[in-house]
C-alpha cells in the first residue's frame, strides 16, 4: 500500500515538473567546441530543461520562435539577429562589453534584452588598483568616443577609494603623445575594454611605454593580462554559468536590463609584477579584498 501511494504520489506530481521545463535557445554565428562545452555545461545544470544550440543563420525571424523560449545569445551576429525585430521572446546576451553596446544601442535598453557584460566592472578594477597599488593615487585612464560614457562613472567609484582620475582621448594611435602626456602624470594606467584602444596592433606599444616608466597596466582584460598587463578582475565559464542558472530560474520579466556576474576571480601577471617590484600576487587574496568592497542589494 505504501509504494503504491508513493507511485500515485509520482504520477500527480508528473504534470508539475513537465510544465516547469523550459526551452532554452543557445544561439551564436557559429558552432564550436568552445560553444559545444558551454551549451553542455548548461545542460549539466538543468537536465530538467530542453537545452539546445542553433546557428542564427538557421534560425526565423525573431518574432516566429515561441514566446515561451528562453534565448540565450552568444555573440554580436546573434545580438543583431534579436534587434532586428522587437517582437519575439526575451534573450540574455552574452559576451557584450560596456563600449559595444554604447556604439549600438546608446542608452538604448530594449525591455525584451538583458546585457550580461563581458567587461570588468569599472568599479571593481579600481578596488583591484586600490589593493595591488595602495600608493599611487593618480589612475589614468586613455579613452575614445565611444568610452568617454564611462568617465563619470569611473570618477564616482575612484573618489571613495582615495583615487583621482586622469583622463586622455586617444583618437589617433598612429600619435603617442597624449599616452605619453598621461603616463607622465599618472601613477598607475587603467585600461577600459575599448577595442578602438586595446588590441593588437596597440598592445606593444602601450606596455612598452607603461613599462619605461615602471608603471603598471590594470586591465582591461584577462588576455592583455597574458601579453603583459599587471592583473585585472575576470568572470570565467563557471561564474557565467551561474548567473544564468539563477536567472533562468526567474520569469523573463524580473530579468535585469543590465548585469554584472557577482562571482570573478583575479588573474595577475607575476613576471610583471616581479619585473616592477611588485610583491607576488596572490590572486586569492585580491578576489577577497575586492570583493569585501561590492555593493550588496
Amino acid at each position: 500500500m505504501r509504494y503504491l501511494r508513493r507511485w500515485l504520489l509520482l504520477i500527480c506530481l508528473w504534470p508539475l515538473s513537465a510544465l516547469s521545463a523550459s526551452e532554452i535557445l543557445l544561439t551564436g554565428s557559429q558552432d564550436s567546441p568552445g560553444v559545444r562545452s558551454f551549451v553542455e555545461a548548461l545542460r549539466e545544470r538543468r537536465p530538467a530543461d530542453q537545452v539546445h544550440f542553433v546557428p542564427v543563420a538557421e534560425l526565423p525571424r525573431p518574432s516566429q520562435i515561441k514566446a515561451a523560449t528562453r534565448l540565450i545569445l552568444l555573440d554580436g551576429a546573434s545580438l543583431e539577429w534579436r534587434l532586428s525585430e522587437t517582437a519575439g521572446p526575451a534573450a540574455l546576451a552574452l559576451r557584450v562589453s560596456r563600449v559595444q553596446a554604447q556604439q549600438r544601442l546608446g542608452s538604448l535598453r530594449p525591455a525584451y534584452l538583458s546585457l550580461l557584460w563581458s567587461d570588468p566592472p569599472p568599479a571593481r578594477q579600481l578596488r583591484l588598483t586600490r589593493y595591488l597599488l595602495p600608493q599611487a593615487k593618480r589612475v589614468g585612464v586613455l579613452y575614445t568616443e565611444h568610452s568617454q560614457f564611462l568617465l563619470d562613472e569611473l570618477r564616482k567609484a575612484a573618489r571613495p577609494l582615495g583615487l583621482e582620475i586622469i583622463a586622455e582621448a586617444w583618437p589617433d594611435l598612429r600619435d603617442s603623445r597624449p599616452l605619453q602626456t598621461l603616463l607622465q602624470n599618472s601613477d598607475v594606467l587603467l585600461g577600459i575594454d575599448d577595442p578602438q584602444l586595446y588590441n593588437s596592433k596597440s598592445a606593444k606599444n602601450v606596455l612598452l611605454s607603461s613599462y619605461g616608466r615602471q608603471m603598471a597596466l590594470i586591465g582591461p582584460n584577462a588576455g592583455f593580462v597574458k601579453a603583459g598587463a599587471l592583473a585585472s578582475t575576470l568572470s570565467d565559464q563557471d561564474d557565467w554559468l551561474a548567473v544564468l542558472d539563477r536567472l533562468l530560474e526567474q520569469p523573463p520579466n524580473r530579468w535585469p536590463r543590465t548585469l554584472y556576474p557577482d562571482h570573478f576571480s583575479v588573474l595577475g601577471n607575476q613576471q610583471v609584477a616581479r619585473a616592477l617590484g611588485i610583491e607576488a600576487i596572490d590572486p586569492a587574496a585580491a578576489a577577497l579584498a575586492v570583493a569585501e568592497g561590492e555593493s550588496t542589494p
